[in-house]
């Protein structure tokens, strides 16, 4: 179970850290996206982004097991 947390949170550092670098290639901008002001604050809501990075990296996964 804490592999589980620690991966889960290494994720969620990894993915915030690219958050801008990926912008740049258009995630986070794809339609399905979605942005909004509530609260006084901005929020995201990265539908269509999220699967394209799921797919990614599920390919990636299923060429490493391949090789292993």
């Amino acid at each position: 179970m804490i592999r589980w947390l620690i991966v889960v949170v290494l994720a969620l550092l990894l993915m915030s850290g690219l958050t801008a670098w990926l912008r740049r290639f258009g995630f986070g901008k794809l339609p399905g996206d979605f942005e909004f002001r509530a609260f006084g604050r901005e929020w995201q809501l990265p539908i269509a982004s999220t699967v394209v990075l799921s797919m990614i990296a599920t390919g990636i996964a299923a060429l490493i097991a391949k090789w292993i």
